[in-house]
């Protein structure tokens, strides 16, 4: 199926929860301060595309492509980004609300994560290896089975990782957050 192919171009302001948001390939655009909250971009493709301040919480993303995408100051609450078309993933999140939004399963690899906040996100299985989670909130996210080889929580706080159930070796932690690493075994730090 041929598809249409949008590049260059800055989408400003659009409510696309009440406008028609067409299914195409873009390219190189930049979507700021639009809303696609509950919507379907389903088979959408974006590559190398860049949102700020725009809102696309709950919305659909089956078979959505995100290849070199870069969010900032978005709301991404609820996405279920384990949805999405795994080949080439590429993200990285600035200033982003994404409570409730899932990554299971998914190769993170090197993914940046700065000042965002991730309560209750499930990072389930994921591949996060050398991901950076710089002054990130993590506050319930499920780390389960994880690979967080390498990863950086220097900066992260309210985490709670179980090391015997995730994969932590060269991962980096400071003193200030270690209790994130022991709460599975009960340990008091004063």
């Amino acid at each position: 199926m041929l598809r249409k192919c949008i590049d260059g171009q800055d989408f400003i302001g659009i409510d696309f929860s009440q406008t028609q948001f067409e299914v195409a390939e873009y390219g190189g655009c930049n979507f700021i301060n639009c809303n696609w909250a509950g919507t379907n971009l389903s088979d959408v493709v974006f590559e190398d595309c860049y949102f700020e301040g725009s809102d696309l919480s709950n919305a659909k993303m089956k078979g959505t492509a995100f290849k070199t995408v870069r969010f900032k100051e978005c709301k991404l609450m609820g996405l279920h980004f384990d949805d999405c078309n795994p080949f080439l993933l590429s993200l990285s999140f600035e200033y982003c609300v994404m409570n409730f939004a899932v990554f299971y399963q998914l190769k993170l690899k090197n993914t940046q994560f700065v000042n965002c906040k991730l309560e209750e996100a499930d990072f389930m299985e994921a591949d996060l290896t050398n991901a950076v989670f710089l002054r990130c909130d993590l506050q319930k996210a499920v780390f389960e089975n994880t690979n967080l080889e390498g990863a950086d929580f220097r900066t992260a706080f309210n985490f709670s990782i179980d090391p015997t159930n995730n994969r932590v070796q060269k991962a980096k932690f400071s003193m200030h957050n270690i209790a994130g690493l022991l709460h599975r075994f009960g340990i008091k730090i004063e």
